[in-house]
């Protein structure tokens, strides 16, 4: 569901010269990606996160071949890994200031397996990496004196069923990759709303928004399914989904609105389109379920408890 607010569109993007922003998931050709790119193209310094140096290197061509000038850097981080998480967080703290954290990078409907930690690979990757990474990017956000944290959730988050409240190293139940999906990408919403929150009942000044892609033609799916986005099944499912998906760098603007406009904390964005599937962004809204505030505080208490972080 939309509001009647004007269309926003990629003009719009305000010059971002003097700007720090920190992006994660940029794998080339993805939402991160195309993200990184419209803000590097406006003046932003732009951190790069992913898993693996090639892959960082690779997006980091991509970019200087569109925008020479760009001002890139790149920080290794593997955010299923809450080690990997806190030793990025250390060497990012060398670039200062950070105004904006687009927490884009994740999985989607994963074989079931559990990370060194003993979480499931997607709420670790989907949430609680990027849970532990926002804490301790705060003080930068905050040192900003206006940073603005941004999440990537998805129309999926309609189909969770529950929000994951369970205990994440013993959870009930039998493992289902797509379930499991959906309630991580409803974690996204529930963080955000309650970050929003305590941002502005502790007076920090720093907002937190959410957004979504619609369906887009990434490698995710793909990846997901199969471990690779090529050869056999997974060519032919990367196939069909840029078919009847929106081009990668459309998904990236419901993001380049959270990240960019001027908007209040709390606000979802997604594409104005026949059931939010594609379409230019706007300002939407996201499920009940996901406006519960004793759900919203009972997941932030659990993500404290096994990420080991405890926010001001």
């Amino acid at each position: 569901m939309t509001t009647h607010a004007a269309r926003w569109h990629l003009d719009d993007i305000p010059d971002q010269s003097g700007r720090t922003i920190v992006v994660t998931g940029t794998t080339t050709g993805g939402l991160g990606h195309h993200t990184a790119l419209e803000l590097a193209r406006r003046g932003a310094r732009v951190v790069l996160a992913g898993r693996t140096s090639k892959r960082l290197d690779e997006t980091e061509a991509e970019i200087l071949r569109e925008v020479p000038s760009a001002d890139l850097e790149k920080l290794v981080v593997d955010l299923s890994d809450l080690g990997s998480v806190r030793r990025a967080a250390a060497e990012v703290a060398s670039v200062g200031a950070i105004d904006v954290l687009v927490n884009n990078a994740g999985v989607m409907a994963t074989p079931y397996s559990r990370t060194g930690e003993g979480l499931e690979l997607q709420m670790a990757t989907n949430h609680f990496g990027p849970f532990l990474l926002t804490g301790l990017l705060l003080p930068q956000l905050v040192a900003s004196k206006a940073g603005t944290v941004v999440v990537v959730s998805s129309q999926m988050h309609r189909l969770a069923r529950k929000a994951p409240l369970d205990d994440p190293r013993h959870p009930a139940g039998r493992y289902a990759r797509w379930p499991a999906y959906c309630e991580s990408k409803l974690a996204n919403l529930l963080f955000t709303y309650e970050l929003d929150r305590r941002a502005r009942g502790a007076e920090l000044p720093v907002k937190a928004l959410a957004a979504h892609p619609g369906l887009s033609g990434t490698h995710l799916a793909a990846n997901g399914q199969f471990g690779r986005s090529s050869g056999g099944l997974a060519s032919i499912l990367d196939a069909t989904m840029k078919a009847i998906a929106q081009p990668a760098h459309a998904g990236a603007w419901p993001t380049l609105m959270a990240a960019t406009a001027d908007l209040p904390g709390a606000t979802y964005c997604g594409p104005d389109g026949l059931m939010e599937s594609r379409g230019a962004p706007q300002v939407v809204t996201s499920t009940k379920r996901s406006y519960d505030e004793d759900a919203q505080r009972r997941l932030w208490e659990i993500s404290e408890q096994t990420t080991g972080i405890s926010y001001p």
